[in-house]
């Protein structure tokens, strides 16, 4: 892989837990099947994954409990240790970073939210959120600064003096992101933030994270075994079934052309106007004049609150506003019916 595409990769990586697992791994030319393990008895919680996760992008990394999903994050994190293989984070093998380099790096360029928000209870929303600038050595004028920025980008304005036990799980799952973001990072991992929130409050915390990645353009991998979220926040995921990586791809890729029955299964229940782009569902174009033009990208149930009242073809157009296609009622209604895209 080119070292230029991406911000974050793993080669090879393993994580087993068992006696001696880095003999065990060369023993077996890192490549031992499930007997091997078995008989070994080694746990398998992460075998063999390769990954690039892009600059900016949200990358989703999702499975059943027990898939591996946490551990693989903690490894790319280096908060466990990999049994095997390389993590690059900028070109860099993290895995060689010394105690003192690592403590830096995550210091100035990771961001850490986890599903239990784990607040300080003494300190107050501002103290909270300031608290790893403190232990950055950041003097008190500069990173209570900074602590009101992210505590207003989050939209906790007004409750800077208020305690954890005075705010809601959503509020306070906004001051550990706050938090999170206190320290600029470059990267940023999120381990099921929301899924101790109630369903309406999750749903709001989506609306509000996918708000904050299209001011800051951070680079995210974020753990879900929640599909529906997968979908709405992913640029790219990546499923894991027993330790390994299954599939990589985005939305419309994993329900188009699921790799495995497990994929296809995982994707069977989602409605296709949820996935499928402009993009995958135009018409060859028609004519010079449309009375509106929608992004490829945009997804169906999306660009049906611009059409379904329409009788007009709109145009689609790429990343350049270059016109590449058209669509119309007609098509999005083929879709909300179980038609197929264009392939």
């Amino acid at each position: 892989m080119k070292e230029s595409d991406h911000k974050l990769a793993c080669e090879g990586v393993w994580k087993l837990f068992g006696s001696n697992e880095r003999d065990f791994l060369k023993k077996h030319d890192f490549a031992p099947d499930d007997a091997a393990l078995q008989q070994a008895g080694m746990i398998g919680a992460v075998r063999d994954v390769n990954l690039e996760i892009h600059d900016g992008e949200i990358f989703v990394i999702m499975g059943l409990s027990g898939s591996g999903k946490s551990t693989l994050v903690r490894c790319l994190s280096r908060l466990i240790e990999p049994s095997a293989g390389r993590v690059l984070f900028n070109g860099e093998d993290l895995l060689s970073a010394g105690d003192r380099e690592l403590i830096e790096i995550r210091r100035h360029k990771m961001g850490m939210v986890f599903q239990h928000f784990a607040l300080l209870p003494h300190l107050t929303v501002l103290g909270n959120v300031s608290f790893p600038l403190a232990v950055q050595g950041i003097a008190r004028e500069e990173r209570e600064r900074r602590a009101l920025e992210v505590i207003r980008l989050v939209g906790l304005e007004g409750r800077e003096n208020y305690f954890p036990r005075e705010l809601s799980g959503g509020q306070q799952q906004r001051v550990g992101i706050a938090r999170s973001l206190a320290v600029e990072p470059e990267l940023w991992f999120l381990d099921e933030p929301f899924s101790a929130l109630d369903p309406l409050i999750r749903r709001e915390m989506q609306d509000e994270f996918m708000r904050l990645q299209s001011v800051l353009r951070k680079t995210i991998v974020f753990i879900t075994h929640d599909f529906d979220e997968a979908i709405r926040l992913a640029d790219r995921i990546a499923i894991m079934k027993d330790g390994r990586v299954i599939q990589t791809g985005t939305p419309e890729q994993l329900v188009l052309a699921p790799a495995t029955d497990y994929v296809a299964e995982f994707t069977n229940n989602i409605p296709r106007s949820k996935v499928l782009t402009l993009a995958s569902i135009m018409q060859p174009v028609t004519k010079d004049q449309y009375p509106s033009r929608l992004a490829a990208t945009m997804r169906v149930d999306e660009a049906a609150t611009y059409i379904r009242d329409s009788r007009e073809r709109f145009a689609v157009v790429d990343e350049a506003d270059k016109l590449i296609g058209e669509i119309d009622r007609e098509s999005l209604v083929d879709v909300f019916l179980g038609g197929q895209a264009n392939t």
